[in-house]
């Protein structure tokens, strides 16, 4: 799990491929890894990707034919930059949102300008996530944790602070870019407790869909 609040800029030092499978040597910049061991997580652009190897100044990952397949990573270039988030611990401040690093899909920059200071973006969606992405909703961009601040449609609009653009690779997008994006978590599993074939069997938590109404989660 993770917050969506970038730790460093990290660059692609190497790209393996293996047929439809990917090796990723990653040089992890300024972020600390003397608490980093084998098997752990570290959200790489947004993608969850586990350390197979530590480096003394990188990582090394394998991404499977289908996360490769839902991501900008056939398309990265060595010499890329992508933002970096070690997975949070028990102590950890949730400065952002619930991040999975379990990316949905692609999202398509179609507008990017400067509205004061600040970076304002329009992306599309695909019509299958586009129902998840509300006003004012949390979205995670590439593993950055954003506000959605307008949605029309299949398109969202999102105006990046100084401080979030210049620590990640946000302040390098332009039109017709893609990016990786990861929809609200707690918007998937209620999709899937509204379904009708989910309320033929009552979950043994207790949760029902009488008592997500009570609670105002379903208004």
């Amino acid at each position: 799990m993770f917050t969506g609040i970038i730790e460093a800029l990290g660059t692609l030092r190497k790209i393996d491929r293996k047929g439809d499978d990917i090796r990723l040597t990653v040089a992890s910049g300024k972020l600390d890894l003397t608490d980093v061991k084998l098997g752990d997580s570290i959200a790489t652009n947004g993608v969850c990707l586990t350390v197979v190897e530590r480096l003394g100044d990188g990582y090394i990952a394998d991404i499977s034919a289908e996360t490769v397949a839902l991501t900008g990573f056939s398309h990265y270039q060595v010499g890329q930059k992508v933002n970096l988030e070690k997975a949070v611990t028990p102590t950890t401040r949730l400065g952002g949102h619930m991040v999975s690093g379990h990316v949905d899909g692609i999202a398509k920059v179609e507008q990017c300008a400067y509205r004061g200071k600040a970076l304002e973006f329009w992306l599309s969606t695909p019509a299958q996530l586009s129902r998840y992405i509300a006003h004012k909703g949390s979205i995670t961009i590439d593993g950055v944790s954003l506000t959605v601040n307008e949605v029309d449609g299949h398109r969202f609009r999102l105006t990046i602070v100084p401080h979030t653009a210049g620590e990640t690779t946000l302040v390098h997008l332009k039109v017709g870019d893609s990016v990786n994006i990861e929809v609200d978590l707690i918007a998937r599993y209620l999709e899937r407790l509204m379904q009708p074939e989910a309320h033929h069997a009552q979950p043994s938590s207790g949760v029902t869909m009488e008592l997500l109404a009570k609670s105002g989660f379903l208004r």
